[in-house]
């Protein structure tokens, strides 16, 4: 195993292996079980920590954990709210979502976010399938 950093800065093969020998006892404990992520919205707009998610995502459903992701999308739905003329309304940090904000807040997460998430986690190896409460 290499000690040296991979190409482009990585993590080394040693930290990999390190990684993973910490990680054994969670993933013989969680195994076979359903784990539930929140992925929140503002997670989601960092390319270099989407991916990252994804990997760790793909590696739950490799050994044989099924994971839930949960999202959020927050951000998109505030600047597709924006570009549409709606404006934002918050009381005590929950969005107030009368109709023509529900509307909106349902094709972003169902139309844009979960997709996207998706296809994220097919490029990345796992296994998945975009649902949303109304389904």
């Amino acid at each position: 195993m290499s000690e040296k950093p991979a190409a482009g800065g990585g993590t080394s093969d040693l930290d990999r292996a390190k990684i993973l020998q910490e990680a054994l006892p969670y993933i013989q404990r969680f195994a076979g079980k359903t784990v539930v992520i929140k992925y929140g919205g503002h997670a989601m707009e960092n390319d270099d920590a989407r991916a990252s998610f994804c990997r760790d995502v793909t590696l739950l459903d490799v050994v044989n954990m099924r994971p839930v992701i949960v999202h959020g999308g927050g951000p998109q739905i505030g600047a597709l709210l924006e570009r549409m003329g709606i404006p934002s309304r918050f009381h005590a940090g929950q969005r107030i979502t009368d109709t023509p904000t529900m509307e909106v807040v349902e094709m972003v997460l169902t139309g844009q976010v979960n997709k996207e998430i998706v296809n994220d986690l097919h490029r990345a190896g796992a296994w998945a399938v975009g649902i949303s409460g109304k389904d």
